[in-house]
């Protein structure tokens, strides 16, 4: 008997395009990435859809030579927020960077957007790769490629840690006893690591799909490591369908050195849709 399997999609806010010129069609949004109206249209029709994530990426550094939607963009977390009260089902994902942000700020932000979408938040981890990055956060040297991952593991041990600082009903809020929560619910982290020293605990409390969902897109051997470690889906993008063979292979085996299952992590492959009446449009 044949195993149903579901096929999961999401899309990308990427204002009016990720190249230099989209923009300058005449049918296209000049504005798209900061004009809100685009962008919970854009929601609306990706839930209407039902799509199950939208997904906002992010940088750290530009320069002239960016392409005009990496120039002027909202902040995810800011954006995602606004839309959770407009959406109902459609997941919210955000880029955030490991290298340049602390963990409980990062864990904190994600537990807050979880609860204010009622469960539909996810955190894209990324380590930065523009060596540019360093000169907006007072650094000297942007941290070269193992290290910046081996923080991101460690922050990532950080921040689900944070998420456990309480238990789901860890808030009893009995006023008749005056018991606000079960002290024997509350865990506190006291993490001292090689990169970070962090107490804890969380200052709000479990959400409701217990913690938000970590996407990874790193395709290095570094990248393809820490989401066999840490990530319930990943992003990748490949030519070939030999290509996206052997990297689901490769990610999938590495899931059982870490005591995890095949569906433990979703695999994303990334598709530019062209659409036109036939060949020729196209």
């Amino acid at each position: 008997m044949a195993t149903t399997r579901q096929l999961r999609l999401g899309t990308i806010l990427q204002g009016a395009a990720g190249n230099m010129s989209a923009w300058r069609h005449p049918a296209a949004v000049a504005d798209a990435s900061i004009n809100f109206e685009f962008v919970k249209e854009t929601a609306r029709k990706a839930e209407q859809g039902k799509l199950d994530f939208l997904f906002v990426a992010d940088g750290l550094y530009i320069n002239e030579r960016s392409i005009p939607h990496f120039l002027n963009r909202f902040e995810p977390l800011t954006v995602l927020s606004a839309l959770a009260s407009l959406t109902t089902h459609l997941g919210l994902v955000g880029t955030l960077s490991t290298s340049y942000s602390e963990p409980f700020t990062v864990a904190r932000q994600f537990a807050s957007l979880d609860h204010l979408s009622n469960g539909r938040a996810g955190w894209n981890v990324v380590t930065s790769p523009l060596e540019g990055s360093a000169k907006n956060f007072s650094r000297d040297k942007h941290p070269e490629h193992a290290l910046r991952y081996r923080i991101a593991d460690e922050y990532l041990q950080v921040v689900k840690g944070l998420w456990d600082s309480w238990e789901e009903d860890a808030f009893v809020r009995n006023k008749e006893s005056g018991q606000f929560f079960d002290p024997q619910k509350l865990h506190t982290l006291n993490h001292s690591g090689t990169f970070f020293q962090v107490a804890g605990p969380l200052n709000i409390g479990r959400t409701p799909q217990h913690r938000p969902i970590i996407f990874q897109a790193g395709a290095s051997d570094d990248g393809k490591k820490l989401a066999a470690r840490h990530a319930d889906a990943i992003f990748t993008h490949h030519d070939t369908l030999e290509e996206a063979k052997a990297f689901y292979r490769d990610v999938k085996q590495q899931l059982e050195a870490n005591h995890r299952q095949p569906d433990d992590l979703k695999i994303f492959q990334g598709v530019s849709i062209i659409v036109g009446d036939n060949d020729a449009d196209v």
